[in-house]
């Protein structure tokens, strides 16, 4: 069995060497101490500059995303984490079932090579736990000060099942919205590791990789329209995007939408919204309103859908715009922020 708390490869230097990324004698020792025995597999150890692969019937699905959080560590994940798991998810969201991505590093000069280690190895856990394989990648390494520490980009590869097609322009009048759970964690967690904040809970990144959730969704439901994970510009964003591709209305339950107090709280003190912040494990569904006592009960039964809850539905009003009904029955227009209000948060 693979350990993801293996010990630092014995190597010639502690710290990663601008010689690391030249693609000489010291690019192939990291390569074979640091990344072969974190992600070997056939494709990946032939070490070519791109990986030929067998693929099963049906439509790909395809998609990029590069990593930059500060810091790169943080209760609940790492950018490690965030790199395999956001590109699951955002192949995921298809409706396709990932299988193989490519990942790209960028090293700052004189990063330890104890910190590379604990990245890769929590790369290779979220692989290994979402059945992925990283076939193919490179690394390049900048002069200090030219990245923050590491920078990764990612590529992923999925396959979408025939006839499925899931599109925000399928959203009627009726359709029901759920949420697979809490929002706001992973933007929180971030910021206050970075500030160094202390609340009397700590908040944790909800990080996680959402496909085999999805699949037990489209099981269960052929009436899925769209499913989204709420990144940057978190819930409110999301929303406003089904509403703009749709030309429907949208209106919310701000009480039924899920919050951890821990986070409401850390919210009200910096003046943010939770709909505004960034999650990395949650996922918004919109489905037929025939559908969705049905979905929302296989969700709430599955580990990463627990908390799920229907927090709104389609209208025929207010086309193209997000209303959230307060707790005081009051409705106010929830708009997309104007600003990236958290920078460098995944």
């Amino acid at each position: 069995m693979t350990s993801f708390s293996c010990p630092l490869p014995i190597m010639n230097h502690a710290n990663v060497q601008l010689a690391h990324g030249s693609g000489g004698k010291l690019s192939a020792d990291l390569i074979a101490a640091m990344i072969l025995p974190r992600f070997a597999n056939p494709a990946l150890n032939r070490l070519n500059d791109q990986a030929v692969l067998s693929l099963p019937p049906g439509r790909l699905a395809f998609s990029t995303d590069s990593y930059v959080v500060d810091p790169i560590f943080f209760p609940g994940g790492s950018i490690g984490d965030l790199a395999i798991n956001g590109t699951i998810n955002d192949v995921a969201m298809s409706g396709a079932m990932p299988l193989f991505l490519s990942v790209g590093l960028i090293l700052e000069e004189g990063l330890p090579m104890a910190t590379l280690h604990r990245i890769l190895v929590d790369m290779e856990r979220c692989a290994v736990e979402g059945g992925v394989s990283i076939v193919t990648g490179d690394t390049k390494v900048v002069p200090r000060g030219k990245c923050d520490k590491i920078f990764i980009n990612t590529s992923g590869i999925g396959v979408v099942p025939e006839g499925l097609d899931l599109d925000a322009s399928r959203i009627c009048p009726g359709d029901q919205i759920i949420v697979s759970g809490t929002v706001g964690d992973h933007g929180l967690a971030v910021l206050t590791s970075r500030e160094q904040l202390s609340f009397k809970t700590e908040i944790q990144s909800d990080t996680a990789a959402l496909h085999r959730l999805v699949s037990l969704m489209l099981k269960t439901s052929n009436q899925i329209k769209v499913l989204r994970d709420p990144t940057r510009g978190g819930v409110a964003t999301t929303l406003n995007e089904f509403a703009s591709t749709s030309g429907h209305g949208i209106v919310v339950e701000e009480a039924a939408i899920p919050v951890l107090p821990a986070v409401r709280g850390a919210c009200d003190v910096l003046g943010l919204d939770p709909l505004t912040v960034a999650n990395e494990g949650k996922l918004l569904a919109v489905v037929a309103k025939d559908d969705a006592a049905r979905l929302l009960a296989v969700m709430q039964a599955h580990a990463l859908g627990g908390e799920s809850r229907i927090i709104g539905e389609v209208v025929a009003e207010h086309q193209g715009l997000v209303a959230l009904r307060t707790g005081l029955g009051v409705k106010r227009i929830l708009e997309m922020p104007v600003a990236e209000q958290l920078p460098r948060i995944c």
